[in-house]
């Protein structure tokens, strides 16, 4: 028997201490490697993008997979692959703790356009403030001895 699903996540997480250390020049290429971690995981990456500080990745996840070790394996191999580049020369490794935010297929085009535009997006609104703002409206409780520390 077949099994179906549409499991579509916003995952966002950040640089150790919100360094600014994802220069553009070169998230192309982090990018391509990254959606590679994901397809070998037989997950589709709809849309990732970001800023010098953090990254948004809207995929959908196997249901063989859990969410937790995705991510996992995601910064884990990201992080080996960032430092040993001489592209990010500045990378330290990637914060703690991650949001993983569940949205309808409905919402998908909306998610990929807002994600595609997060240059644009943030000349008016800090990675802080848009990560509270997220999670706000996923009615998640911030505990803010932790949030961004």
């Amino acid at each position: 028997m077949t099994s179906y699903r549409q499991i579509i996540y916003q995952i966002i997480f950040r640089t150790k201490h919100s360094k600014k250390t994802l220069k553009p020049d070169h998230r192309d290429q982090l990018y391509k490697y990254i959606w590679g971690i994901i397809k070998n995981k037989n997950c589709h990456l709809y849309r990732i993008n970001g800023m010098e500080d953090h990254l948004h990745i809207l995929s959908d996840i196997h249901p063989c997979i859990a969410l937790a070790d995705m991510v996992r394996d995601i910064k884990t191999a990201s992080s080996v692959w960032l430092k040993s580049s001489t592209y990010f020369p500045d990378f330290s490794g990637w914060a703690d703790g991650y949001a993983a935010l569940t949205y309808s297929y409905w919402d998908k085009d909306k998610l990929i356009n807002y994600i595609k535009n997060q240059q644009e997006h943030h000349k008016t609104e800090t990675f802080e403030a848009e990560y509270r703002r997220l999670l706000e409206e996923h009615n998640i409780r911030i505990d803010e001895r932790y949030f961004l520390k």
